[in-house]
């Protein structure tokens, strides 16, 4: 596989994002539902950079270039939000159910792995693409490394936030909630979405089109995660 040429634009690092991170989680309430997401995502981009620096990615530059790109979409998110500024569709049901009582721990980490995974993964392909000089195929085994890491987190995350036995009664509605959505479907339509915003980037106006629509199918969907549910 032909990996990445010469960067082309200046990229990030690891730590950069990871401070950031590291700022909101002691700034914000812990029930706070992007305190919620923000811990969960701070433990993947951990994990990336261990995996970086253990030289577990076949191209590390490219991969800190895709985990820069991709963490910058989602702290955009926030600073916009804290700048008095409406963020992209797929997050404002997160931003606006931060502090519901009736929305479980849960399905705040979930909406936000949904906003991150299902429209800013696609979009920092794209970016990584342009900052590296390269083409999508050339992060697939980035773009799988990173997806196998959220996937493997994704488990825990619902074992540990789980609120009980009682979820494996089902009647459940967290049960049946949660079984509308999966990560390895989510990143699957990702990895697609990515190649045909790549083969777009001659028509601005349908790429963006195209980007708009997700980022609406996208918000929809969380909006469903985060549905508030009875105690």
């Amino acid at each position: 596989m032909a990996h990445c040429e010469q960067l082309t634009t200046a990229v990030g690092t690891v730590d950069t994002v990871l401070s950031r991170m590291r700022e909101l989680d002691s700034a914000l309430p812990g029930r706070d539902g992007i305190a919620v997401f923000n811990r969960v995502y701070l433990t993947v981009t951990e994990a990336v950079g261990r995996d970086i620096a253990a030289g577990r990615f076949p191209d590390a530059r490219a991969a800190t270039a895709l985990d820069v790109r991709f963490a910058e979409r989602y702290l955009s998110a926030v600073d916009a939000v804290a700048a008095e500024r409406r963020p992209p569709a797929c997050w404002r049901p997160l931003f606006q159910f931060r502090r519901h009582p009736g929305v479980r721990p849960l399905q705040f980490a979930l909406a936000g792995i949904n906003a991150h995974i299902g429209h800013d993964l696609a979009l920092a392909v794209v970016d990584t693409c342009r900052t590296l000089g390269c083409e999508p195929v050339d992060l697939e085994d980035e773009f799988d490394r990173v997806g196998d890491l959220l996937v493997a987190l994704e488990e825990r995350i619902r074992e540990d936030l789980m609120p009980g036995p009682d979820l494996l009664q089902i009647a459940d509605p967290l049960t049946h909630l949660l079984g509308s959505w999966s990560l390895e479907r989510a990143r699957d339509a990702t990895w697609a979405a990515a190649r045909a915003l790549w083969a777009l980037r001659r028509l601005p106006d349908v790429a963006g089109e195209f980007t708009d629509r997700l980022d609406a199918a996208v918000g929809f969907a969380g909006r469903m995660l985060l549905t508030p549910l009875p105690d």
